[in-house]
């Protein structure tokens, strides 16, 4: 479990974990295991931790006043999940963050993260990474969702992320794009009725 943190984090950060620095990682995370549609977050609580999915999937979304459902992230192996807003703000979250499958994650708190920042460099240099590939992620999502059309999105998602549509069912596939299923069915038809280029 803690084996994949320790990747991640090498990889991110291109810095060795010393021993003493992965027994600190290990003391600091905390793993927890969530069946499916068990609840990681609820909306109007506060967002404690951060979790990073060593196995499974997870999905982050609100609910509007219809009882529509809005994803606004999917996750799998290897990503971090959390409401980053109320995280750092100590703000009720209006988000609700639930296993799509059989989970294991490992948790960590701000104050602990911050810590750790001080004590492993590692750490230091992934969080400023994540931090920069984050706000590009989220720039080409408002991008994508205020300039593309919906064939653009779902062709945009399938290059950058094609490993989602193996795991995430359809309904959650257009929930996240913005658009019904029902587009996402004739979208998909469209594109494999079209002539494949030589």
């Amino acid at each position: 479990m803690f084996e994949n943190l320790k990747k991640y984090i090498e990889d991110y950060s291109s810095t060795a974990v010393s021993e003493e620095e992965y027994t600190l990682i290990q003391q600091s995370f905390k793993p927890k295991k969530l069946r499916k549609r068990q609840y990681l977050l609820q909306e109007g609580d506060v967002c404690k931790y951060m979790a990073f999915i060593t196995q499974g999937s997870m999905r982050q979304y609100s609910v509007d006043e219809s009882g529509n459902e809005h994803i606004v992230r999917l996750c799998i192996e290897n990503w971090w999940v959390g409401d980053y807003e109320s995280y750092v703000m100590l703000t009720p979250s209006k988000y609700n963050i639930d296993a799509v499958e059989d989970s294991e994650l490992l948790l960590v708190t701000n104050e602990i993260i911050q810590d750790l920042k001080m004590k492993v460099p590692a750490i230091a240099k992934t969080i400023a990474k994540m931090d920069e590939r984050n706000f590009i992620a989220s720039q080409r999502r408002l991008h994508a969702s205020i300039s593309l059309s919906a064939e653009e999105r779902y062709l945009e998602l399938q290059k950058s992320y094609p490993e989602l549509f193996q795991r995430f069912p359809q309904t959650m596939i257009a929930s996240y794009l913005g658009i019904t299923p029902e587009t996402l069915s004739r979208i998909r038809k469209q594109l494999l009725s079209k002539p494949k280029s030589a």
